[in-house]
């Protein structure tokens, strides 16, 4: 159901809050004051000396006031494939999960590679008045690796960022014109790497586990010789490029040096490469089949490690809905992915409450970092930035029910687990979009 867009808005203050904001520092009793659409004062002690008599307000309860989540990578389904996923059914998931903000995949039907369907989504998320979509501009055309995207008029129709989802482009040549092109305009280029011809007909991590399931395996190495290739191509052409998905700990340890080196490359990862391994596969649990696929202990961990010392910048849902016809198939069969839009929270909380980020670090992850990664002005409490808001309880525990889940398709590789971080409001643009019960 989409949101009532001429609901009159006026002040509202949020209050008897723990208020957190990364970018701020802030962790303690405060509040935030909204006026229609934007913030308008926040802080710690604010409200001490006395409520505003001109404003609603809402009870916090004690609970975390945060600003909004901001995903950089979700497959939305619409347009072309509407039986996996549509903006309203990924809008009410993400209000749920307490994403404000988040960027979409290029890879729809027709794919976004033509300003038409920038403008598609943009409008379509708009009208829906649920959280605020940012197209992808496909680099290549159709997705295809083979010749470039209108990058630049792409750019003008509101594509922030630039990927060809999780198709790699295996062609160097094609990706080094990429970032050359994508450089003079300041554009930042996003790739998924595992090398097509090495993962193949792979459908798990290769090793023991594979042997034992009699399942084809990936190669760590799919991953690595990309990563490894894709830094040469940044320094030869001083192009901006972010490495999706990152999963083993040879990958990280490349990224580490190139950073090191003074090279633009930042990487992400998604919930289930810190929190499951392969094992999560169990006896071919098609919920569990992704792209990269799950990996080894060693590898998990490292992920873990890298996060904390801050090699990976920041953690992105990498919501993958598939219909139940995709993934009630033999595992070999199976598409690959998994939704994530409701547990990007509680399981990026998981750092927190097993001790390796405080609260504001783990919370950083998946707010200020990632908007100030795509230039958005999202992801911090500032005044007179979006009144975009998320109250949550961070101890609160509930059980992941995958046919409970707002997504259109289920597909959860967390289905059954037990978490802790409980969303209780959304707030969007100063309207409040989700609560929780209602």
């Amino acid at each position: 159901m989409a949101v009532k867009l001429d609901e009159p808005l006026g002040r509202v203050a949020y209050v008897n809050a723990r208020i957190l904001d990364p970018a701020e520092g802030w962790d303690g009793k405060g509040g935030v004051l909204t006026d229609g659409e934007a913030i308008v004062d926040a802080g710690l002690g604010l409200f001490d000396g006395g409520l505003p008599e001109d404003a609603k307000i809402v009870d916090c309860g004690g609970a975390c006031l945060a600003p909004g989540l901001v995903d950089i990578r979700a497959h939305l389904g619409e347009p072309g494939e509407e039986q996996k996923e549509t903006l309203a059914t990924a809008g009410r998931a993400a209000t749920a999960g307490g994403v404000t903000s988040l960027l979409c995949q290029p890879d729809t039907e027709p794919c976004i590679d033509d300003m038409s369907v920038v403008e598609f989504v943009a409008r379509r998320a708009r009208q829906l008045g649920l959280t605020k979509v940012y197209p992808y501009g496909a680099v290549t055309k159709d997705l295809k690796g083979k010749e470039l995207a209108e990058i630049a008029l792409l750019r003008d129709a509101g594509a922030v960022a630039f990927t060809d989802g999780t198709h790699t482009i295996s062609d160097p040549q094609v990706l080094r014109q990429a970032l050359s092109y994508a450089a003079t305009f300041g554009l930042l280029i996003c790739h998924h790497p595992q090398d097509p011809s090495l993962a193949d007909e792979g459908v798990m991590n290769m090793g023991e586990n594979a042997t034992r399931l009699g399942l084809a395996g990936i190669p760590r190495e799919a991953e690595i010789i990309v990563v490894e290739r894709d830094i040469r191509l940044v320094e030869l052409t001083g192009g901006r490029l972010h490495i999706a998905n990152v999963s083993t700990s040879d990958s990280i340890d490349v990224i580490r040096r190139a950073k090191e080196r003074g090279l633009k490359i930042t990487c992400d990862t998604a919930p289930p490469y810190f929190a499951l391994n392969e094992h999560a596969i169990g006896d071919y649990r098609t919920f569990a089949k992704l792209s990269p696929p799950l990996r080894g202990e060693d590898d998990r961990q490292a992920v873990v490690q890298a996060i904390a010392d801050g090699a990976i910048d920041c953690i992105a849902s990498d919501h993958t809905p598939q219909d139940e016809e995709s993934k009630r198939l033999p595992f070999a069969q199976a598409a690959s992915g998994g939704v994530g839009l409701e547990t990007l929270l509680p399981i990026t909380l998981e750092l927190y409450h097993n001790g390796h980020l405080s609260l504001l670090a783990a919370l950083d992850l998946i707010t200020r970092k990632p908007a100030d990664l795509m230039g958005m002005t999202a992801g911090r409490l500032q005044v007179g930035a979006p009144a975009d808001l998320v109250v949550f309880e961070p101890d609160r525990s509930w059980k992941v029910d995958a046919d409970a889940l707002n997504s259109k398709s289920k597909n959860s590789p967390f289905d059954g687990r037990p978490v802790q971080g409980l969303v209780l409001r959304t707030v969007i643009d100063g309207r409040t979009v989700h609560t929780h019960g209602a």
